[in-house]
C-alpha cells in the first residue's frame, strides 16, 4: 500500500500541489472554526474567553425553541427553503438543457453570458434594483397603469415578499448554476446522439432518453448540496429585500439572529441557532442520500 502511494504521489504531485490551497481553505475556514461552536454551550464573554466563560448546557436552544417569534421565524425560514428547493433548482438544469439546443454557438455564447452576468452583482445591488422597480414611479406600477390598475408598494407587501423572493433567486443565479450542467453535457459521447438519429429519435426524446439520464447523477448530488444549506437561505439576500411591514412572512432564521443575537452581542444565542440549522441540514442531507442510494445510487456516499 505505502509503494503504491508513493507511486501516486510522484506521477500525481502537480494535482496533489494543486490541491494544497483548497485543503488549507479547509481547515483554516471550515475545520479551526468548529471549535467555537463549543461557546453554544457557554455564557460566552469577549472578556473571559473561551476556556474561563462558564458552562449553561442547552440554556440557549431552549431559549431558541421558547421563543414566542421561534415558530415564525422558523415556518418561514422553512418555506423559503422549501420554494427554492422546488422551483429555484430546477430551472438552471432546464436553463442548460435549452441552451444545449441551440446550435448557432454566437447565439449559445451570447445567451450564456446575458444569462451569467446577474450573478457577479452583490445583493445590495440587486435589492436596489428592486426597490427602484417596484416603487410607485417604478415600471412595474408603470405596466399596472397601462391596465388600469392601481398602484401598489410590493416591497411593503407580505403577499408580494415571497413571489419577489423566488424570482429575485433565478434571475440572479439560475444562470450560473447552468455551468456545472453544461459542463456535464459536454461531456456526453456525440457518438450517442448520432446513434438515436440514425434510429430517428426526435430532438425531444435525445433530451429525454440520453440527455437528462447522464444529467441525473450530477443534478442529484448539487440537490444534496442544496438539501445540506435548506434553512441557510443567505442572509444578504431576505435581509435587502426585508422591511419592517414583511417581517411576518420574510423574517428567517438568519436575520431573526443578526438582530436578536448579534446586534446585541449575544454571541453563544447566534452559535446555537447556528448550530440547530447545521444539524438540521446534516439530518436531510444523510436521510436524502440514503434514499438516492436506494433509487439511483447516485449519493454522495
Amino acid at each position: 500500500m505505502k509503494s503504491i502511494a508513493s507511486h501516486q504521489m510522484k506521477v500525481y504531485w502537480p494535482l496533489y500541489v494543486m490541491a494544497i490551497p483548497g485543503m488549507i481553505f479547509l481547515i483554516v475556514f471550515k475545520f479551526i472554526p468548529l471549535a467555537g461552536a463549543v461557546i453554544a454551550f457557554k455564557d460566552y464573554s469577549v472578556f473571559r474567553g473561551f476556556i474561563d466563560s462558564p458552562w449553561v448546557g442547552f440554556k440557549h436552544f431552549e431559549t431558541l425553541l421558547q421563543h414566542p417569534d421561534f415558530l415564525r421565524v422558523f415556518s418561514n425560514t422553512l418555506l423559503l427553503g422549501l420554494f427554492k428547493l422546488t422551483i429555484v433548482f430546477p430551472v438552471p438544469v432546464l436553463l442548460a438543457l435549452m441552451i444545449n439546443e441551440i446550435r448557432k454557438s454566437a447565439l449559445k455564447k451570447g445567451i450564456q453570458t446575458a444569462l451569467y452576468i446577474p450573478h457577479f452583482l452583490s445583493w445590495v445591488i440587486v435589492g436596489g434594483i428592486l426597490f427602484d422597480f417596484f416603487s410607485l414611479s417604478g415600471m412595474f406600477n408603470i405596466i399596472l397603469g397601462w391596465f388600469g390598475a392601481e398602484p401598489v408598494l410590493a416591497m411593503q407587501e407580505s403577499a408580494y415578499f415571497r413571489p419577489i423572493y423566488v424570482l429575485a433567486s433565478i434571475w440572479k443565479d439560475a444562470g450560473w448554476g447552468t455551468v456545472v450542467y453544461m459542463a456535464a453535457i459536454s461531456a456526453i459521447d456525440p457518438q450517442l446522439y448520432e446513434s438515436a438519429m440514425i434510429d430517428g429519435a426526435s430532438r425531444f426524446r435525445q433530451i429525454r432518453h440520453i440527455t437528462f439520464p447522464i444529467l441525473l447523477p450530477t443534478v442529484l448530488v448539487l440537490f444534496l448540496l442544496d438539501i445540506g444549506n435548506f434553512l441557510d437561505l443567505g442572509f444578504d439576500q431576505v435581509y435587502n429585500l426585508l422591511t419592517p411591514m414583511t417581517y411576518n412572512v420574510g423574517d428567517i432564521l438568519d436575520t431573526y439572529v443578526f438582530r436578536t443575537g448579534i446586534q446585541q452581542g449575544q454571541y453563544s444565542f447566534a452559535t446555537a441557532v447556528g448550530l440547530f440549522q447545521s444539524v438540521i441540514g446534516f439530518i436531510m442531507v444523510y436521510t436524502f442520500n440514503k434514499l438516492s442510494n436506494k433509487v439511483s445510487d447516485g449519493g454522495l456516499w
